[in-house]
């Protein structure tokens, strides 16, 4: 993905604006108070956004409005997807850890992808939040944003919902599962 031209024509814009509007209309719950009108004004006026989510929508992400950051006065949009990204798996969780394999090397990071799609890991407090407003990743787990000392320590965390409940396991940085992927977000 490096050197890709972080735009898309005005038939994707349209394309990507129709699928996010469905889904916001589709999923009042999630986005309580806020205005499509309000996001498509915020959406239309960010292009290179626009284009990361659509890398969100086409690695299985299915992001939708999830809350408003008064901060930046930004819409904060998140992987929805019931299962963790079905093209976002089988990653390990940075660079460092990927050059430490001997063998068996995945094809990227989770840190390396979030970046080239311009969105940022969840922290477990945001994956949590998350977890309030739907039931995700019944059947995978996603990569989390990993406290610097647990890094430094050669592991990584990630999460997932099992018997109606959150738990959040630890794992070696350079391992990587078919079932487990990670989620984004990305602020409008």
């Amino acid at each position: 993905m490096g050197n890709v031209k972080k735009q898309l024509s005005k038939q994707q814009q349209e394309n990507i604006c129709a699928i996010l509007k469905a889904r916001f209309e589709k999923n009042p719950a999630r986005h309580k108070g806020i205005e499509w009108a309000d996001v498509l004004a915020r959406l239309l006026a960010a292009s290179d956004k626009l284009w990361s989510l659509n890398e969100m929508e086409q690695t299985g992400g299915e992001p939708d409005v999830i809350g408003y950051d008064k901060k930046s006065g930004g819409y904060i949009f998140c992987d929805c997807s019931a299962e963790s990204p079905s093209g976002r798996r089988s990653f390990c969780y940075d660079r460092d850890a990927l050059d430490k394999r001997k063998e068996n090397k995945p094809q990227n990071t989770v840190l390396d992808m979030a970046s080239a799609l311009g969105i940022e890991l969840l922290t477990e407090t945001e994956y949590r939040e998350l977890q309030q407003l739907g039931s995700f990743d019944n059947k995978t787990s996603s990569w989390v944003k990993t406290p610097v000392n647990i890094r430094q320590l050669g592991g990584a965390i990630f999460c997932d919902r099992r018997y109606d409940t959150v738990f959040v396991y630890h794992n070696g940085a350079e391992s990587y599962y078919a079932a487990r992927g990670f989620r984004g977000k990305l602020i409008v």
